[in-house]
C-alpha cells in the first residue's frame, strides 16, 4: 500500500482534510474545516451507480476510474498545485473505500504523506451520535424558561456577551423554534450538519462552569435534538422570565418584522393553526393581517395559542419549573438585559 490509514483521534495531526465524496453529499454534512475536492460530481456519482445496476461492476468502474483519474488531475492542477512536499493531508470519502484510495493512491505517488481516514465519513458520523449520546449529561445545565417574547433568546445573547457560557440552540438550527419561526431567507440546516454542529459546541463548553440554554420542545423546526441533550435540560435549574403582555408584543413585532412586509407569507404559514383553532378564528386572524393590526394579532397569538401551549409543556417537562428562580422583566433593551445577566 502506497498510503497510511488514520483514525479519528489523529484528525488535529494532519496539515488539510480533504473530503472527495460529491458537492451534496459534503453539503449535508461532513467533519469541521474539511475542504471539498471530490472524485466524482452529483452527475457522474449517479451515472456511475446506474452503469453498475443496469450494466455491471466492471463497465462501472471502468467510466469511473477515468472520472476519477480526471478530477484528481484537475485538483492537482489547482488546489494542490502550491503544497508543499512537507503536506500531510488526510483523505476520506463515505467509508473509507475506493474514492478515497484513489486519491490517497495518487498523492502518495506525487511524494506527499497521504493518509485515509478509517471507516471514512460514516465512522465519523457514528462517532458524532456516540457522543451526542453521552456528553450533555456532563453539564451543569441552567434552563431559561418563559413565554413565547418573554425575551428568552434576548437574555441568552446577553449572557455571551458578559463571559457566560451558552448553547444558542435556535442559532445553531437558524430557527426560532416556534409554528412562525422560520428566518427569512434561511433554510435550516440538515439534520446531520445540525449534530455535527452541536457537538463542536459542546466539546468547547467547561464542564465546570454552568451552562444556560433556551427552553426548547425536542424539535426547533426541522430539526430533532439528541434525546440525551433534552433529558439533561429537563432535568436542569430553571430560571423563569417573567415579561408584560405590552412588552412581548413590542419585542415579537420587531423579531419578526419580516412578516410585517409580507403578510401573505404570514397568512399562509399560520395555517398551520387551522387545526388548533378552526376555520373562524383564523379567518379573524387573518381579518387582524389585512388591516395591518399587527399588535392585536400578536396579543392574540400569544394569550390562545402559544402562551397555553407553553406552559402545559414545560410544566409537564421541566422537573425543576417550580423552584426556578423568578427574573421580572420590565424592558427587553440590551442595556436591561445586560444588567440581568451580570446579575446571574
Amino acid at each position: 500500500m502506497l498510503f497510511r490509514t488514520a483514525n479519528l483521534s489523529q484528525l488535529g495531526e494532519f496539515d488539510e482534510i480533504i473530503d472527495v465524496r460529491t458537492p451534496a453529499e459534503f453539503a449535508e454534512d461532513h467533519i469541521p474545516g474539511a475542504i471539498n475536492c471530490p472524485v466524482l460530481s452529483d452527475e457522474e456519482r449517479i451515472t456511475v451507480g446506474t452503469l453498475y445496476k443496469q450494466v455491471s461492476p466492471f463497465e462501472a468502474r471502468k467510466v469511473g476510474a477515468a472520472l476519477v483519474a480526471k478530477n484528481i488531475a484537475q485538483h492537482l492542477q489547482t488546489r494542490f498545485r502550491d503544497h508543499p512536499k512537507s503536506w500531510r493531508p488526510l483523505v476520506y470519502c463515505w467509508r473509507g473505500g475506493q474514492r478515497s484510495g484513489a486519491m490517497c493512491i495518487i498523492l502518495a505517488q506525487v511524494g506527499w504523506a497521504a493518509h485515509k481516514l478509517e471507516g471514512g465519513y460514516k465512522t465519523y458520523r457514528r462517532d458524532v451520535l456516540d457522543k451526542l449520546a453521552t456528553l450533555p449529561q456532563n453539564f451543569s445545565l441552567r434552563v431559561i424558561c418563559g413565554p413565547t417574547g418573554s425575551g428568552k433568546s434576548r437574555l441568552l445573547a446577553a449572557l455571551s456577551h458578559s463571559g457566560h457560557q451558552v448553547l444558542d440552540l435556535e442559532n445553531l438550527a437558524q430557527h426560532r423554534g416556534s409554528v412562525l419561526g422560520r428566518l427569512p431567507e434561511q433554510a435550516q440546516p440538515s439534520q446531520r450538519w445540525f449534530d455535527s454542529a452541536l457537538l463542536q459546541a459542546l466539546q468547547k463548553l467547561d464542564p465546570a462552569r454552568p451552562v444556560y440554554v433556551e427552553a426548547e420542545s425536542n424539535k426547533i423546526g426541522t430539526i430533532t435534538l439528541p434525546d440525551a441533550l433534552v433529558t439533561a435540560m429537563h432535568a436542569g435549574a430553571c430560571l423563569l422570565l417573567e415579561t408584560p403582555l405590552e412588552k412581548r408584543v413590542t419585542g415579537l413585532l420587531e423579531d419578526y418584522r419580516h412578516y410585517l412586509a409580507n403578510p401573505e407569507t404570514l397568512i399562509a404559514h399560520l395555517q398551520a393553526l387551522h387545526r388548533f383553532h378552526g376555520g373562524k378564528q383564523l379567518e379573524h386572524w387573518i381579518a387582524l393581517i389585512r388591516a395591518g393590526d399587527f399588535a392585536a394579532l400578536v396579543a392574540e397569538l400569544l394569550t390562545l395559542h402559544y402562551d397555553p401551549s407553553y406552559f402545559r409543556a414545560t410544566s409537564r417537562h421541566y422537573a425543576n419549573l417550580d423552584q426556578a428562580r423568578r427574573i421580572p422583566l420590565d424592558s427587553l433593551s440590551p442595556d436591561a438585559l445586560g444588567e440581568i445577566a451580570k446579575s446571574l
